[in-house]
């Protein structure tokens, strides 16, 4: 963890002073809205690197149903994953989800969240949040679980980030445009480093 946060754990609503030169981008939101491939196309554009989500391959090892212990884990090796990716960022590091998302999901099945993940939600360790919107198709995939329930989810993420005081902001459009659209959010907060791509 970096020295910022272990001058004391960050509550959901605590900003916490941002000291590292890394840019830290976290793209969160409901199920199938594309955080993954924006992640990535956002790493692309600003020559630097990308977290993969923990969860998807923590869940795909499992030899059967996950169970609510499990999401402890996968929220310490989705952090302990983006920590060690500061060393390899390039100015920029886009996290494809974040504590946040483990949060409500936890919350959202379960009723309650675990107090290690609410205590390391640390949402002011990013610059800015992008909220990806529910404007693309639902895509099958066994490890998803709402289908009828991202609209409502959506609605959780936004009061959670609103209620948070963090930046945050809405992406939306298909393929390029949404790609256009997560960069004009970033470019429009004077968050352009020296080494952007052109």
């Amino acid at each position: 963890m970096e020295k910022a946060a272990e001058r004391k754990p960050d509550s959901f609503t605590g900003v916490m002073a941002q000291t590292s030169p890394i840019r830290r981008i976290a793209i969160v939101g409901p199920e199938s809205t594309g955080k993954s491939q924006l992640s990535q196309a956002l790493a692309t554009h600003y020559h630097s690197v990308w977290v993969e989500e923990y969860a998807r391959e923590y869940l795909h090892h499992l030899p059967g149903p996950y169970q609510e212990e499990d999401l402890l884990a996968i929220a310490q090796g989705q952090l302990a994953r983006e920590e060690a990716a500061l060393s390899h960022a390039q100015d920029w590091l886009f996290c494809d989800t974040n504590l946040l998302v483990i949060n409500i999901w936890s919350e959202y099945k379960y009723g309650r969240c675990h107090p290690w993940i609410e205590a390391h939600l640390g949402l002011g360790r990013y610059h800015l949040h992008l909220l990806t919107d529910i404007d693309l198709p639902w895509q099958e995939d066994p490890l998803r679980e709402h289908p009828h329930a991202r609209q409502e989810l959506f609605d959780i993420y936004h009061r959670k980030l609103s209620q948070a005081g963090v930046p945050f902001a809405v992406v939306r459009g298909a393929g390029g445009q949404r790609l256009a659209a997560a960069i004009a959010a970033i470019e429009s907060r004077g968050l352009s480093s020296a080494k952007q791509a052109t």
